[in-house]
């Protein structure tokens, strides 16, 4: 079976450079090389009778689905795993992020429903249903309480107004929140959800929750609800594989923080003390602390403290996603799907525009075998090689995502002023066109990054004698 073990990070209007919601996941897997791809899926092509491959349960569809972008994995092998998305009314979805949760819960609703839905299965069962954030959250929440889940999970919903956080609990139950709208989220892979307001609009559950929590006596603290300590775990892995990267995140936004990256009361709902670029999130998604003695590539740690904590930027990052929704600009320009493949260390993503009937090839056609054509698979050989030497090859990693990235800055500010009269067809033609520009540059300055990675390394071969003939 796929493993999918992720970091989110949430951003809310207010707390963004330029007023946009923004929802980010990493998709990272596990031994396996998960191949990914880029794809829009039409309503012609939504399956009206939907069936899990993993378990086989079986879903009756609605006969009006919602035009939306998705990045599935490539070879189905596991289902269509399609992750990530923006609908043609603006709605983004993220699912989903693994958590945990502890026996307590685990007794009273088993985890594993055999037959039910998972991380394969949720992307497509709503995202094509729903017509703002809070929608996402009541249709997964009754595809939970009829269909039951295998698994746990976390998962992001937004509008141009909203984001709303869901995690699962236990086979049948979940709860929600609203993100406040001048509030940031890091989301590790535990249970993330802290104070929870039964009676406030901004929160959401399962209709017997607080029923359970009281009649089970689950509730440790003695005033209030804190989901976290009632339904989540605190482990020894918590501390070396989930808050370490919460505390990275929340360090990078507030340097006077004076939590440690074994803390296991790490706030859910945080504030930066400055607005939050798309930049910043990409920065954090690649990042394996930088600065710090855990850094893997760093100078600063002992062997032991550099393999201490896990990274968000690793080598399991298979695709990562930034789904924007502007504000700013007409409704047609609005949503962003920014998309990288592979490693986010050796990466550079691409914004591109969600108001599309197609993809480029280089990001949509990724074969289930290693093939040059693919972006997925020449990010993943770059990064393979890139992680031989970082010290030699990383500068040269960083002027390409600057100077690629750039480009596609560039590309879609000028499409952004050219398009602002542009409707329907017309429209989504030259939004088209744009992607495939920004897939091009990208495309053409990965080739060109392995090219000058290549000549760089010719000379630090160990298999070299100097004296030339």
């Amino acid at each position: 079976m796929k493993v999918a073990e992720c970091t989110t990070i949430l951003v809310g209007k207010k707390a963004s450079l330029d007023g946009s919601t923004m929802i980010a996941r990493s998709e990272d897997g596990g031994r396996e090389i998960l191949p990914e791809s880029f794809k829009v899926v039409l309503p012609k092509d939504q399956p009206r009778h939907y069936k899990s491959t993993l378990t086989g349960c079986e879903v009756e569809l609605s006969e009006k689905p919602l035009r939306y972008t998705s990045a599935p994995d490539a070879h189905g092998k596991y289902g269509i795993w399609a992750a990530a998305g923006i609908n043609e009314e603006n709605i983004a979805m993220t699912a989903t992020e693994t958590i945990t949760t502890n026996t307590r819960i685990q007794g009273i609703d088993p985890i594993l429903v055999d037959e039910g839905l998972g991380e394969e299965d949720f992307v497509t069962l709503t995202l094509p249903y729903i017509h703002s954030a809070r929608e996402g959250v009541l249709r997964v929440g009754s595809l939970l309480e009829k269909y039951g889940t295998y698994e746990m999970n976390g998962m992001a919903f937004s509008d141009k107004d909203e984001i709303w956080y869901l995690e699962t609990i236990g086979g049948h139950h979940w709860a929600a929140r609203k993100i406040p709208d001048d509030a940031y989220v890091v989301a590790p892979n535990r249970f993330n959800i802290d104070e929870f307001d039964f009676e406030s609009p901004d929160f959401m559950a399962s209709s017997d929750l607080q029923d359970i929590i009281n009649n089970y006596k689950l509730n440790p603290d003695f005033e209030g609800y804190n989901l976290r300590h009632i339904f989540g775990s605190a482990t020894i892995k918590d501390t070396h594989y989930n808050n370490p990267r919460a505390w990275y995140v929340q360090h990078y936004f507030n340097s006077t923080l004076q939590t440690t990256p074994l803390d296991q009361d790490q706030p859910f709902i945080a504030h930066a003390d400055r607005k939050i670029s798309v930049d910043d999130i990409m920065f954090l998604m690649a990042s394996h602390y930088q600065n710090t003695p855990y850094d893997v590539y760093g100078d600063q740690g002992t062997p032991a403290e550099k393999k201490r904590f896990r990274p968000i930027g690793i080598n399991r990052n298979f695709e990562t996603h930034i789904l924007q929704i502007r504000n700013d600009v007409p409704s047609g320009l609005a949503g962003i799907q920014w998309l990288g493949f592979g490693p986010n260390t050796f990466n550079a993503m691409v914004p591109f525009y969600t108001n599309v009937t197609d993809t480029p090839a280089s990001f949509r056609d990724t074969g289930a075998e290693f093939n040059l054509q693919s972006i997925f698979w020449l990010n993943k050989l770059m990064s393979q090689l890139g992680d031989t030497n970082f010290k030699l090859y990383g500068a040269l990693e960083e002027a390409f995502e600057q100077k690629t990235v750039a480009a596609c800055y560039q590309i879609q500010h000028q499409t952004d002023k050219k398009a602002q009269e542009l409707q329907s067809i017309e429209l989504q033609n030259f939004l088209t066109k744009a992607n495939q520009e920004m897939a091009d540059i990208t495309f053409a300055n990965t080739v060109e990054l392995l090219g000058k990675m290549v000549e760089e390394g010719h000379l630090h071969m160990q298999l070299k004698y100097d004296l030339l003939d």
